[in-house]
């Protein structure tokens, strides 16, 4: 994405340094925002003195007066550490957008933790690392179009973004994109042990599994054409393809697959439930 005026924002906080906080991180500082306006509050000192080394950024141990300036906070942070977060930092953040990337957190608990109603809830996915990211929005009433304009504009620049018209459907999001990639590395994972055991290396069996997600994927973005329909394409009735298709629906791996993505949106909805009180 191109951004063609600045961010506006004295002071942008993120809450958290992990992977997630890095990969938006990295995807604003390729769009050209000055380090120098970031703040990065985490507790571990490894993860302070590699921000702050590699990135430029800003760092703290724990929120302080030094937040007082901040115009936007990104919630980077485990869902079961996201309260206790919440009451250290609150007293410095008046008047802030907030913006949480907190798997399951409600935006209700987050408003009552932070006594603002200025909310934005997303899910985001870890090829945000690559710029190639896929995140699910849902903004509260109080989030202006301006504010809206802000959060697209961040996230863009590490992927695609999906506003929702119900907070329900981050669960969804979470089961479907934000823990999606775990399944297409396992699904890899069991194609290059499937090489290995038909005479091919590692090295080669992982080049033609990753490739294949790979160009596949990009085959599915650029066609017109439904998965399905691309699918019965390479789908020849006795060929080599319909054997692999045949053992797995033997297999029921379609309804098993099915139901794991349903257990990751039950798991959502049971965080916020067991971390939002």
């Amino acid at each position: 994405m191109t951004r063609t005026t600045p961010l506006a924002t004295d002071l942008l906080v993120f809450i958290g340094g992990g992977n997630m906080a890095s990969a938006i991180l990295g995807g604003l500082l390729r769009e050209g925002h000055p380090p120098q306006q970031i703040c990065v509050v985490d507790p571990d000192d490894a993860i302070r003195q590699s921000l702050q080394q590699g990135m430029g950024v800003q760092v703290l141990a724990a929120p302080d007066a030094t937040l007082g300036t901040a115009t936007h906070v990104i919630w980077a942070i485990k869902p079961q550490h996201f309260k206790t977060a919440a009451a250290q930092a609150s007293p410095f953040l008046t008047g802030a957008l907030h913006l949480s990337v907190a798997a399951g957190i409600r935006s209700d608990s987050i408003a009552q933790w932070l006594g603002s109603e200025r909310i934005v809830r997303a899910m985001p996915n870890t090829p945000a690392l690559v710029g190639l990211g896929q995140t699910g929005l849902y903004p509260r009433a109080a989030v202006t179009d301006a504010d809206r304009q802000w959060v697209q504009q961040v996230l863009g620049s590490t992927g695609a973004c999906l506003w929702l018209t119900q907070e329900s459907q981050l669960d969804a999001v979470t089961a479907l994109s934000g823990s999606g990639p775990a399944y297409v590395f396992y699904f890899i994972e069991a194609m290059v042990r499937a090489g290995q055991s038909m005479g091919l290396s590692a090295e080669q069996s992982q080049q033609l599994a990753i490739g294949t997600f790979v160009g596949a994927s990009e085959l599915a973005r650029a066609s017109q054409d439904t998965p399905a329909v691309l699918r019965e394409r390479v789908t020849s009735k006795g060929g080599t393809t319909h054997a692999a298709l045949s053992a797995m629906e033997h297999d029921q791996v379609g309804p098993a697959f099915e139901r794991a993505i349903q257990a990751a949106c039950a798991r959502a909805q049971a965080l916020g439930d067991e971390f939002g009180r």
